[in-house]
């Protein structure tokens, strides 16, 4: 086989590949920057099995060198690597052609089994389109977000209709409109709808519009928002609330493609792509016959799970920066800077209302907090008032009550059992925010892949996906 390339300024990175990939007796060549690997590549009659880059160097970008491979060999697997996690980048990647996305840190070993999967299928990758200039929109450094920006962009090119799940306020119609924006149809429509916002007795006129006469009131003939819609993107929030009626004729334009204005008698053709979402669970509803199976199969052909703002906490900084600077934008004033000690606050809070209501929290904050530094003292009464899941006092004095009430019975191997609740507390909770995934839930812990694996065994843990490691790749 011919040699896997790789392309990082940053010399450690260099260094701990070439002895992953010697120890696995897989040929390389490696480069300090792009140029380089470009000048190479016209020297040498020989193009490598696999190309890995980083994104941010000096010099010529790994997006660009992206590009200018694609040109030359289409069926090149190219494995993009940054430290700086955002969904433009994602979708650069991907939308250049990108094999994987792979965000800095990593683990060596599915790093070598990610270069591995790209070599068997070197012969089988087939050409993207040229990378777009787009800024980033939704910002995350969690792994759980990095799932959500691999799944955008590999959708980026498709029509196929998405179901959407989070809890209110993780930012469904966000993602909406960045799979409208990175799409075919971007420069279409993008026709958004809250189904639970709208009186039942109007939400069909709304969808399907409605011919004049059509009921006491309509004047004049009225285009719903499927014809809105046209050859874009209809997003229909809160899918879960439509009355039963409804979805009927919803599944009927789902799978014939037409529709009737209400009122109306001729057909008109419907093409439009539909996004859905949903904080409920659907299929709860569909036991319960609150929600039709056969729509629920027609709008869950590709499912995204967003995740809560608990379970993404490492970006509660990164959020409350970037809302403190939108909000200075908005009003017209010196953005606010915040304390350490008030970011590791809220990042141990809950907020119910994820995402939405840490930027309300940043809008008071810039209005209403004293000085330029935020303290945690000039937070909301509210907040202050609440105790935060990550206060070292609450879960010490918690433990200590527990330790007091077993060892004051007596209890046998009090040490064995309550090391025996840590660990599996904690490895359970690695894995779900890491969606069942080892080797993420491994680095989120700091632990080593094989101690996660023995320990899910020793501790009975459910939750864990069983492949290792093609769970990791989305």
């Amino acid at each position: 086989m011919n040699p896997v390339w790789i392309i990082d300024d940053d010399r450690s990175i260099r260094w701990v590949f070439e002895k992953a990939l010697a120890r696995e007796e897989i040929p390389f060549k490696s480069f300090g920057s792009a140029g380089d690997a470009l000048a190479a590549l016209d020297d040498d009659s020989l193009p490598p099995q696999v190309l890995v880059s980083d994104i941010r160097m000096p010099g010529e970008s790994g997006l660009s060198l992206l590009q200018k491979v694609k040109a030359r060999y289409p069926a090149l697997p190219v494995i993009i690597m940054t430290a700086y996690s955002d969904l433009d980048s994602a979708v650069q990647a991907f939308q250049g052609g990108a094999f994987e996305y792979l965000p800095k840190p990593f683990d060596v070993d599915h790093a070598v089994n990610l270069v591995r999967r790209a070599v068997a299928e070197s012969m089988h990758q087939d050409s993207a389109p040229e990378a777009t200039n787009m800024a980033p929109e939704i910002l995350g450094q969690a792994p759980s977000m990095q799932e959500v920006f691999r799944a955008i962009g590999r959708l980026a090119q498709s029509h196929a209709t998405v179901l959407i799940n989070g809890e209110s306020g993780t930012g469904k119609e966000l993602v909406a409109r960045a799979l409208h924006r990175h799409s075919p149809r971007r420069d279409q429509p993008f026709i958004a709808l809250n189904t639970a916002a709208i009186p039942r007795d109007l939400l069909e006129s709304e969808l399907f519009g409605h011919e004049r006469g059509a009921f006491t009131g309509a004047t004049t003939m009225r285009r719903g928002r499927f014809e809105q819609a046209e050859n874009g993107t209809l997003f229909l929030d809160e899918i879960g609330d439509m009355p039963a009626e409804l979805q009927t004729r919803l599944l009927r334009v789902l799978s014939d493609g037409n529709f009737y204005r209400v009122g109306g008698h001729q057909p008109i053709k419907a093409n439009v792509r539909v996004i859905a979402a949903t904080h409920q669970n659907l299929e709860e509803r569909v036991k319960n016959n609150l929600f039709r199976e056969d729509l629920f199969h027609r709008l869950n052909v590709i499912r995204l799970r967003l995740p809560s703002l608990r379970e993404r906490r490492e970006d509660v900084p990164l959020l409350t920066r970037h809302f403190l600077q939108k909000s200075a934008v908005d009003l017209g004033v010196e953005p606010k800077r915040i304390a350490d000690a008030a970011l590791k606050y809220l990042a141990a809070q809950e907020f119910p209302g994820n995402v939405r209501q840490l930027e309300n929290l940043c809008h008071w904050l810039t209005v209403m907090a004293p000085g330029q530094l935020i303290e945690i003292n000039d937070l909301p009464s509210d907040v202050r008032e609440q105790s935060p899941r990550e206060s070292a006092g609450d879960w010490l004095t918690a433990l200590a009550q527990e330790a007091d009430r077993r060892l004051g019975t007596r209890e046998p191997d009090v040490f064995d059992k309550l090391n025996r609740l840590f660990e599996k507390t904690l490895i359970a909770r690695a894995l779900a925010a890491s969606g069942g995934r080892r080797i993420e839930a491994s680095q989120m812990l700091g632990i080593g892949r094989n101690t996660i694996t023995r320990k899910i065994q020793e501790l009975g843990i459910e939750g864990a996906k069983l492949a290792e490691p093609d769970e990791d790749r989305a």
